[in-house]
């Protein structure tokens, strides 16, 4: 019995809200297609929007240039990419910067045509008709740019490319120039004293008649000059390589690694001779003049193979230099689009309809709980209170 009279007043219940649907059946009708009538014409009204997009390879494709992006990340301007493993995202996050953002801006006149006299307020209406996306399994990078003229949003994606290019090799030139100019100093240095210690040679050997000295003890003077020359190069490149890598970094902690091992060695090879003055040949053996040979044959091969070193590491960054930073291939170059993104008049106008539908029922049930509420005399007593609080508010 009772679970019947509980059925009864669901039924009751259910009837009642559909007697108010009815009841307020024109205004849900008139207010649904209100909405949906209204944000037809103003889908008509608004201009069309056009999507021009360009799709590039991620250099994770191509080794070299991962890796040369992987160095651009230890430059100071990139120190909040720094956590940025994947070439791609970093490619993404260089494109957003503000340097690429403020020289589209510039190329294409954007706060002009964005109408708007601030570069901040310029950057952000960039980055809203901005769209890049990632397909990680074929590490295709999709760069897409909105724009009410296709021509103009088609020119803007395909820039987008082009300025990454000339940001990533500005960057890569600089790395290698500062590298460059580096080697340079020294080779000027070194050449200067090796020219000295050749003119220095020459006077000896016309001076003292000392032309040559023993296989054995040339053998040695060689192998110490070498590592002194390896150890000095070393230097120079470690130097070189703090300016543009972090301490943490892999290849500067393998290179230094590599300086304390041929220090190690040096030290082994020199204890061997005794500690006299020259460590390469005991001088109680050997007349003076022949010592003194020795020590001017040593300064001249170790300068000779330091100049070598130096020369070889200013040739390669003279070839970093030349070379491009980072090898982006462009897929699909932007063309002007022929159907426009938007505004979608029919998502529009459906997303209007049941929006105006839910909130015509809901109004239709306020109204109902409103209309009720003066029929009983104990709530408009109520809201007779509430008025009369209000004006004391507003007073």
């Amino acid at each position: 019995m009772e679970r019947e009279k509980a059925i009864s007043e669901d039924e009751i219940n259910l009837l009642d809200l559909l007697i108010v649907l009815v009841k307020r059946a024109k205004l849900i009708l008139a207010l649904t297609f209100g909405c949906a009538l209204i944000t037809g014409l103003i889908s008509f009204i608004l201009p069309p929007v056009y999507k021009a997009e360009t799709k590039i390879l991620s250099p994770l494709n191509s080794p070299s240039s991962f890796n040369q992006l992987s160095q651009l990340a230890q430059f100071e301007q990139f120190s909040a990419f720094l956590n940025i493993k994947d070439p791609s995202e970093l490619c993404v996050s260089l494109m957003k910067s503000n340097t690429i953002l403020d020289r589209i801006i510039d190329r294409f006149q954007l706060l002009k045509r964005y109408k708007t006299k601030h570069r901040v307020d310029g950057r952000k209406i960039l980055l809203n008709n901005l769209r890049i996306s990632i397909d990680k399994k074929s590490g295709i990078i999709t760069i897409g740019v909105f724009d009410r003229d296709p021509k103009f949003a088609a020119d803007m994606a395909n820039a987008f490319v082009e300025e990454l290019k000339n940001f990533t090799r500005g960057l890569a030139v600089t790395e290698a120039a500062q590298r460059r100019l580096f080697f340079e100093e020294q080779l000027k240095d070194v050449k200067m004293a090796l020219i000295k210690a050749e003119e220095e040679m020459k006077a000896f050997q016309e001076k003292t008649g000392v032309i040559s000295v023993e296989d054995q003890a040339k053998v040695v003077i060689e192998s110490i000059a070498n590592l002194r020359a390896q150890i000095a190069a070393k230097e120079v490149e470690i130097k070189v390589m703090r300016t543009y890598l972090t301490p943490n970094n892999p290849d500067l902690q393998k290179a230094e690694e590599q300086l304390k091992a041929l220090r190690i060695e040096l030290a082994k090879l020199e204890a061997k001779s005794g500690r006299n003055p020259d460590p390469l040949v005991p001088t109680g053996k050997m007349p003076t003049v022949t010592v003194e040979y020795l020590r001017q044959l040593r300064e001249l091969k170790f300068l000779e193979t330091l100049y070598e070193l130096l020369l070889k590491g200013y040739e390669k960054a003279k070839l970093d230099e030349a070379n491009d930073a980072v090898v982006i291939q462009v897929i699909d170059k932007a063309m002007p689009p022929e159907k426009k993104a938007k505004p979608k008049r029919r998502q529009m106008v459906l997303l209007a309809t049941l929006i105006g539908f839910f909130v015509s029922i809901l109004l239709a049930f306020i109204l109902e709980y409103i209309e009720r509420t003066k029929e009983d005399e104990n709530n408009r007593k109520r809201l007779e209170t509430i008025k009369a609080y209000l004006k004391q508010i507003r007073h």
